[in-house]
């Protein structure tokens, strides 16, 4: 026998989302504000209907845990952490539940990694009948905030606990919102809104190759929107550090011109370039990062399809930006 946790149980703690869709029958995270959802790009509010690095966390004594969501052909796995360590793994593809056994007795932190790949709508948990279920004491982290494309959504990393910010995050026991959206990388204006109106102690943007691959901007166009979007999240974190980070190695676009004539080399330039200007505007708290120092010419073999990496690059990834993170 067991019994029955709602979706919207108090108890139950949401990580990592902006927004939630809540009512009896789910609880679906989104990464943009869901009350909103008409103002934005068709899309976008797709990549941000999917929860990549979003959890849910609980205190429970139960050695047994059973979630349920809702079926879905297409999505990633979901990582189950006990006290802070790696427990499993569980595949969610047209799953209507998926179980983890063998936890520990006692009492104890639960944290669900949520896929970063397929929409998810959590309808509940079941534990064992005289298991206990308490909120989360974890005490309250350094928040940071990361944008970028897929490259930070991470589809093709093995499960969700292994994509680069997902790393990071647990490495420098940070509390991660990642507003990494697979092709929706466009500095669109309501997502700098979206970021100016977050608590952030740490915040980092990774752009450029949206911007390449799907033509929205050109060399007119591109710098002045990287400053404009700054400025927009400067507006309530004057002080916060901002860090830039230009697009990894990608081979057959480094000196190819796309149809604005825009080279990956050129718009790492132009990336540096309007982080210089703010910098001289008085802007003390915003560095600029070369992508090529994330994932270089000699990494290429772990770019699986010339653009995305593997697991094993976004591991290469993470210990990289860790490095440069921690001289801000």
């Amino acid at each position: 026998m067991s019994q029955r946790i709602y979706p919207n149980d108090p108890r139950i703690k949401w990580l990592g989302a902006i927004s939630l869709d809540s009512n009896d029958e789910y609880v679906m995270p989104w990464r943009i504000p869901y009350e909103e959802i008409d103002l934005y790009n068709t899309d976008l509010m797709g990549r941000a209907a999917m929860p990549a690095g979003v959890r849910l966390t609980f205190q429970s004594n139960a050695e047994e845990l059973l979630f349920s969501c809702e079926s879905l052909e297409e999505r990633s796995p979901a990582d189950l952490f006990v006290d802070g360590e790696y427990f499993g793994s569980e595949a969610t593809e047209n799953k209507e539940a998926f179980e983890f056994h063998g936890l520990s007795p006692g009492n104890k932190e639960i944290e669900l990694w949520l896929p970063q790949y397929g929409e998810f709508r959590f309808k509940g948990l079941e534990i064992p009948d005289g298991a206990s279920l308490y909120a989360s004491t974890l005490p309250k982290l350094t928040k940071w905030v990361t944008y970028g494309s897929s490259i930070t959504q991470c589809r093709d990393a093995a499960s969700p606990s292994l994509t680069w910010p997902s790393i990071v995050s647990r490495n420098r026991g940070s509390d991660l919102t990642c507003l990494g959206y697979a092709g929706q990388c466009h500095l669109d204006p309501l997502i700098a809104r979206v970021i100016r109106d977050n608590d952030a102690d740490l915040i980092s943007l990774c752009v450029g190759i949206n911007v390449y691959t799907n033509p929205s901007m050109n060399e007119r166009t591109f710098g002045p929107n990287i400053v404009a979007f700054i400025k927009i999240i400067r507006e309530k974190h004057p002080l916060t550090p901002i860090a830039i980070f230009s697009p990894i190695y990608s081979p057959g676009r480094e000196d190819t011109a796309n149809v604005v004539g825009f080279t990956l080399k050129g718009m790492r330039g132009e990336i540096k370039r309007s982080v210089d200007i703010l910098i001289s505007a008085r802007d003390k708290n915003l560095y600029y990062f070369d992508g090529l120092d994330i994932l270089g010419a000699d990494d290429a073999h772990l770019l699986h399809d010339g653009l995305h990496p593997n697991t094993e690059g976004y591991e290469l990834m993470a210990k990289n930006i860790i490095k440069m993170l921690d001289v801000i």
